[in-house]
């Protein structure tokens, strides 16, 4: 019998590696403690803030803390995306791609791993984010179909932003620099619905505010937790996302070939 019919296929090697650098970076963020703090305490910590500190000077419809909650969910995924580019960038330096070039493993493995640990590592901060949430009061109506709707559009969100992450990871030239770069789309949640509506802000700015993606991708999410009359946003947050995951992942493809050309 010859390796290659023992070899299992193509789709499945993938997979057990991509489960296997997913594995690693899940035990490096458990046995951080820093990135632990991270990512539990800092999302909570913006949750609170926004509701006890700007949430009395806030006027909406209804109670502040229904409408804030999905913008603070997407805030999280995106401080939750900085450790991803931090993580490949420090691959890179510390050689982890050249120990993977020795082996017959594919070098996307570690991008996926990366990109892996980053969705499961988020969807559990939101989740977590949701339960404090509902502790000091928030009060979604959503039924069963909604909230699966709610995982789905989050977990689209986040990986859209862990390819985008990984990326920048790729072209930073140290973890410092990884860090910064994230920082440029996490004000965008601040220029958006998320904390304000729209209409409140400069007519210059509200245009900016309705027609970039964190909008949609708020509005969806708090018209499947609350109820509001938001579902024509629904196609433009999946296309939003679905977008900026395909280039966030032929970016990441490219800048991995370029760096580690022979």
């Amino acid at each position: 019998m010859t390796d290659t019919m023992i070899r299992p296929p193509l789709a499945v090697r993938a997979t057990r590696e991509a489960a296997t650098m997913a594995g690693r970076n899940l035990r490096h963020t458990l046995r951080s403690p820093d990135t632990m703090i991270m990512t539990l305490a800092v999302p909570i910590m913006i949750l609170l803030m926004f509701v006890y500190v700007f949430g009395g000077a806030m006027r909406v419809d209804g109670h502040y803390i229904d409408y804030v909650v999905p913008g603070i969910i997407l805030l999280c995924a995106g401080f939750g995306s900085g450790t991803t580019a931090v993580g490949v960038c420090t691959d890179m330096r510390n050689g982890i791609i050249d120990r993977i070039r020795t082996l017959a493993v594919r070098r996307t493995s570690m991008l996926v791993g990366h990109v892996a640990d980053s969705v499961l590592r988020n969807l559990f901060t939101t989740a977590l984010v949701v339960l404090v949430a509902v502790a000091i009061g928030f009060r979604p109506t959503a039924d069963p179909v909604r909230w699966l709707g709610v995982l789905g559009v989050v977990a689209l969100f986040v990986l859209a932003l862990s390819w985008l992450a990984a990326a920048l990871g790729l072209l930073a030239a140290n973890p410092e620099a990884a860090n910064g770069f994230t920082f440029a789309y996490m004000f965008l949640p601040y220029v958006s619905s998320a904390f304000v509506p729209p209409d409140t802000m400069p007519v210059w700015l509200r245009w900016f505010a309705e027609n970039q993606p964190i909008t949609p991708i708020t509005e969806t999410i708090r018209g499947l937790l609350i109820g509001t009359p938001t579902w024509h946003d629904a196609g433009a947050a999946v296309g939003w996302c679905a977008g900026i995951a395909v280039a966030g992942y032929l970016l990441a493809g490219a800048l991995l070939r370029h760096r580690t050309r022979d």
